[in-house]
């Protein structure tokens, strides 16, 4: 759940807010290759929001507040290091690659806060592969809905 939330929050955060306080991450900062560091998609707003609610909501599940908005860092740090092999890559904004989009955001967090989680290596692997799966389902269903701008 808390990646759901880690990883949801920006996006919502967009659909409510609009442009407001949607500053670019790299701030428009384009690398050796001609392509952006990061991308425009990726702001300090979906970070800050993101490590805010998710802070917020960790208790429920056995975490600190500080843990959860350690959490969703970790979660945000994951989607940077996607987004940036996507550009080296050649993908635009917002496009899809399923597994560079869902491993680093995913693993990354359980990887490193998996004694704080409480969970195995097996029950981490787990996660990472449910979290995949929810993403492939349900994208399609928050495309319909118009909170994702792309079916994916």
């Amino acid at each position: 759940m808390l990646l759901i939330i880690a990883n949801g929050t920006p996006v919502l955060s967009r659909n409510i807010l609009g442009s407001r306080f949607a500053w670019p991450i790299d701030f428009g900062l384009i690398v050796f290759d001609k392509r952006p560091l990061f991308g425009y998609s990726k702001t300090w707003r979906g970070l800050f929001v993101s490590m805010l609610v998710t802070g917020a909501v960790a208790p429920l599940f056995g975490l600190t507040a500080a843990q959860g908005a350690f959490f969703a860092l970790l979660v945000m740090l994951g989607d940077l290091a996607a987004s940036f092999t996507k550009r080296r890559l050649g993908y635009v904004e917002s496009s899809r690659f399923r597994i560079i989009d869902v491993l680093p955001e995913s693993l990354l967090p359980v990887v490193i806060l998996r004694v704080y989680l409480g969970i195995t290596a097996i029950e981490g692997f787990i996660v990472v592969a449910l979290f995949f799966i929810f993403e492939a389902v349900l994208s399609p269903l928050l495309y319909r809905l118009h909170i994702r701008k792309r079916p994916y």
